[in-house]
């Protein structure tokens, strides 16, 4: 039990950190994707900026913010040397060998942007200085540039190249109508591609490291609670067995006392029988309680063979069918067949419990049915009656320890409240599974499900 807890609490641990590991490598890889794009399209509107100067024509308002951030991201970047007392105004360089090669990279991205000058009907125009383009002009983005001034977008090659575009419409009367302005993506590409390994990889590698630290902190923070279940078991198991000798001397003691009485005693005999009566459910609950002990330890060995179903309800129907004539409730055992793979002594309680559970809510003139049919690789065993049934409330609590309906028809029945939940630790004993449907005022139906045995 505590290992499955355990598996689950890690689980959830591990899931936790690799949403919080998930969650910052996908911001990084974003703000890193936003920034190249950013600076892609800062650039392209730069250039463009210059395009039209170049031809004296105005500068939008938008290129010309664009500009002006432009301008101060190199100061900003690269700031030159503060001047001192002695020395002259001129322009000193204390750039070292880095702070070149990182202007060199910034201004890279300008050397990268390629120009396209197109007529109206987005054909290029040549001009001496038309700067070579990698691929034709996108009629998408001069269509669009043509209705709204400009367009900016990011087109894909055949080979799977990327282009960032900017398009930007001309006023009327040039022999140029648009600009065509892009920048390949490929570099971008290269170093995204190498974020994204390098995150995949640290994410596997702190899989690793979060799930061991999981089972661990798992396994710290359940240790507590494993020794107080334990000494809870062991508490158990130990009080049913000193509860077993006082008891039997109990009842051997109220049986003597009984013979010994005389017939005109006949209260005392009554009296006695009660004792006889309250010792035998005492000891019952006693063995029901060691037996979930043993359960819960997983210290009940089983002794699992063949076990040939007709064979074994038969037998149970025997035993069961004199308390069922005496009670009048009709007891029917039909369709069974099959071969499952249990302890016969463990399935046989099971079954006991279940045939119990049945007499005591099914009333006089009612019946019990038991089937039994394999069901691909299992055998379905199936206890059904017609007695009064289970309210709904009760259905989820009714593998609960202790838990007893309000509802018996016979009052005078005895119930520890252990029944089910012995047969369902042996049902998982056995790799197996029980279940209840119940209708009230209809009845109530179990359902077993046992591995059948290989032929």
């Amino acid at each position: 039990m505590f290992r499955s807890i355990r598996l689950r609490l890690t689980a959830l641990y591990l899931l936790a950190g690799l949403a919080l590991i998930a969650v910052v490598g996908g911001v990084s890889y974003r703000l890193m994707s936003y920034y190249f794009q950013a600076t892609t399209d800062l650039a392209l509107q730069h250039r463009m900026a210059h395009e039209l100067l170049a031809l004296n024509l105005p500068i939008p308002p938008e290129l010309a913010a664009a500009e002006a951030s432009w301008s101060t991201n190199p100061t900003r970047l690269f700031p030159p040397a503060p001047l001192t007392a002695g020395t002259s105004a001129a322009p000193i360089q204390h750039l070292s060998y880095a702070d070149e090669l990182a202007e060199e990279a910034y201004d890279g991205s300008l050397a990268a942007i390629f120009v396209l000058p197109l007529n109206l009907a987005g054909q290029p125009v040549a001009t001496h200085e038309a700067t070579p383009s990698p691929f034709t002009p996108d009629h998408q983005a001069v269509v669009a540039a043509l209705a709204q001034t400009y367009d900016q977008r990011t087109i894909t090659l055949a080979p799977g190249a990327r282009i960032r575009l900017l398009t930007y419409r001309l006023p009327l009367g040039h022999t140029i109508a648009l600009f065509q302005l892009g920048r390949a993506l490929t570099d971008q590409d290269r170093v995204s591609d190498q974020l994204l390994l390098t995150l995949l990889m640290f994410g596997a590698g702190s899989a690793i490291v979060v799930g061991a630290g999981s089972w661990w902190v798992a396994g710290r923070s359940l240790a507590p609670a494993h020794r107080a279940w334990e000494q809870q078991q062991a508490f158990v198991a130990n009080a049913s067995h000193e509860l077993r000798t006082p008891l039997t001397l109990i009842r051997a003691s109220a049986e003597v006392a009984r013979r010994k009485l005389g017939p005109v005693e006949i209260n005392h005999h009554a009296l006695l029988d009660d004792v006889l009566v309250e010792c035998d459910h005492m000891n019952r609950l006693v063995e029901d309680l060691l037996l979930l002990s043993r359960l819960d330890a997983y210290h009940l060995p089983l002794e699992l063979t063949t076990v040939p179903i007709p064979a074994l309800l038969i037998e149970v129907q025997h035993r069961v069918e004199p308390l069922a004539d005496e009670l009048g409730v009709r007891l029917v055992v039909q369709g069974i067949h099959g071969t499952v793979w249990a302890d016969p002594t463990r399935l046989r309680q099971v079954l006991l419990i279940l045939l119990d559970n049945a007499l005591r809510y099914t009333p006089r003139g009612g019946t019990i049915t038991i089937t039994a049919h394999p069901h691909h690789r299992e055998v379905e065993l199936r206890v059904a009656d017609t007695g009064v049934g289970i309210a709904p409330e009760h259905l989820p609590h009714l593998f609960d320890r202790f838990y007893r309906a309000n509802d018996l028809p016979r009052t005078s029945d005895k119930g520890s409240g252990l029944g089910l939940s012995i047969a369902q630790a042996l049902m998982k004993a056995h790799h197996g599974a029980i279940t209840i449907t119940s209708t009230q005022g209809q009845g109530t139906q179990v359902r077993l499900l046992l591995s059948a045995a290989r032929s």
